[in-house]
């Protein structure tokens, strides 16, 4: 009898250990670039392997659970300057098992910085005085670890210049506001649009000079606060194509070789073009924003040959694609060769715009993308990788996982942006993973899966996995010029779409 007690025990141990071992822990727990003041840092990270009955996540502070997160990011609050801190996540299923800790992540606040008030530079918030002055004298007054403040009020002001180690604070109430004077974003300097390095007129936030052999001209840069930052919209843009050409307009923000920045908090909106672009940079976060446009080409935020982006807790509305990610054009991109890689896009909305999009200039190369828990209103292409076969370069390593959608596009040519000369070869578009998508939502009166590669040898689409997706009925996929797809659990509520396959082999459905 006390065998048989001791086996039952021994049996209900391992079975608790098995189950224990299925929550998994979260993993690549990170403080997200940038992100380290005085009084806070952002937790970041990814969630355990498997993760379908997962809760919450709790979070360690020096060794006591000190809050709860239903999203993998949670920013810490309230903490000392000049302290060394440790940090780890726990993962909760439904039936309240927990995870083994993450890995300890390790950091130590900044120490406390001055505040320059612009006010006291001569600033005024009336809505009318042009303040690019006043406001540019505080930052370059403003000392390492320094913030310089946009208090309540709206103050108007052109192309400013901001450096490393530095935070631009825009308060609840206050208002950047970019004027609408051509003049004001004087003179042309160097940088991106559009996939080649050009000069353009100044965006209203610079930062860094563009430097294609690397380097890191400003670092440690803070762009955040409950306030606002508004430019001249579409009439400035249309102001400035009128002046000098289409690609001659600045963008709102724009960084280039740039190190650890956190843009945060912020109402973004009103871009002459492009919101945010970054270019040449690693280690940018992006978090809490609510990012608005609806001038022409009014892309929301535009990583270019970067490493290290992480976007989340943002809203999207724009006139263009909410996210597109870069790496440069045709011949040029092709041979500078600076690709954009590890790429996190996580807990976002989008609202209005053309697409999530990688491309269509991506000529330089993107890999390790991750696209997770994010929800698509009506965009005009969904979740789009787009490319041309002049362009050259490289997609891959693409995963979409967990989010709401109404359109999937893998695309192999579109008709803008097209000019110049071509790379010496198409590009390779591989190993894409779409998981636990809905789009049930979606109208069937066009392809809901509308996947391409290029017709050339050795150019197809390949390596492409389609799991748990749920379709609108009628609806129609859309392969072509693709090999090894593999497709499982996509369905109707009522059975199977309808697939339309063109010169595609080892296509599984």
């Amino acid at each position: 009898m006390m065998r048989t007690c001791l086996l039952a025990s021994a049996l209900l141990f391992l079975f608790s250990a098995v189950s224990f071992a299925l929550v998994g822990s979260p993993q690549k727990p990170i403080v997200a670039p940038g992100t380290v003041s005085a009084s806070s840092a952002t937790l970041i990270w990814n969630k355990p392997e498997v993760y379908h009955n997962i809760k919450g996540y709790h979070i360690f502070l020096n060794g006591k659970d000190i809050a709860t997160a239903t999203k993998t990011n949670f920013t810490l609050q309230h903490l000392q300057a000049s302290k060394g801190y440790t940090c780890s996540i726990q993962a909760e299923d439904m039936e309240g098992k927990l995870s083994p800790k993450s890995i300890l992540i390790k950091f130590t606040t900044q120490a406390q910085g001055k505040v320059l008030n612009v006010l006291t530079f001569g600033a005024k918030g009336d809505g009318a005085t042009l303040n690019t002055v006043s406001i540019q004298k505080a930052i370059n007054a403003c000392p390492k670890g320094g913030t310089v403040l946009i208090p309540e009020g709206i103050f108007v002001s052109g192309a400013l210049f901001l450096k490393s180690n530095m935070t631009l604070e825009i308060a609840k109430g206050g208002v950047l506001k970019g004027s609408g004077n051509t003049d004001d974003y004087l003179p042309f300097y160097n940088n991106r649009f559009e996939g080649w390095e050009m000069k353009t007129y100044a965006s209203l936030l610079n930062a860094g000079v563009m430097n294609n052999k690397g380097g890191f001209a400003v670092q440690q840069l803070a762009i955040k606060g409950a306030g606002t930052i508004s430019g001249g919209g579409g009439a400035l843009g249309k102001a400035m194509i009128d002046k000098n050409g289409i690609r001659s307009r600045g963008r709102l923000i724009c960084l280039m070789n740039c190190k650890d920045v956190e843009i945060q908090g912020l109402t973004i909106k009103d871009s002459p073009c492009w919101t945010i672009h970054y270019i040449y940079s690693k280690g940018v976060s992006c978090h809490d924003l609510n990012i608005s446009s609806t001038a022409r080409n009014g892309d929301g935020l535009d990583p270019d040959s970067s490493d290290d982006s992480y976007i989340f807790n943002c809203s999207f509305s724009t006139g263009d694609d909410c996210i597109a990610i870069k790496s440069g054009k045709n011949p040029e991109g092709f041979y500078i060769g600076k690709p954009t890689r590890n790429v996190n896009i996580t807990n976002c909305t989008f609202s209005r715009g053309h697409g999530i999009s990688i491309g269509s200039e991506m000529s330089g190369g993107v890999r390790d993308v991750l696209v997770q828990d994010c929800t698509a209103g009506a965009l005009l292409h969904g979740m789009q990788i787009k490319g041309t076969k002049e362009r050259g370069g490289y997609v891959k390593n693409i995963t979409v996982a967990d989010c709401q959608l109404l359109k999937i596009t893998v695309f192999s040519a579109v008709n803008y942006n097209n000019d110049g000369e071509a790379a010496p070869e198409p590009p390779v578009f591989e190993n894409f993973v779409f998981r636990n998508i809905d789009l049930s939502k979606a109208s069937a009166a066009a392809p809901v899966i509308d996947i391409n590669g290029f017709k050339e040898q050795g150019h197809k689409l390949k390596n492409v996995v389609l799991h748990n997706i749920k379709l609108p009925d009628g609806a129609q996929v859309v392969i072509n010029d693709a090999e090894n797809v593999k497709l499982s659990d996509v369905v109707t509520a009522n059975g199977k779409p309808k697939y339309n396959v063109l010169r595609s082999e080892n296509v599984v459905y």
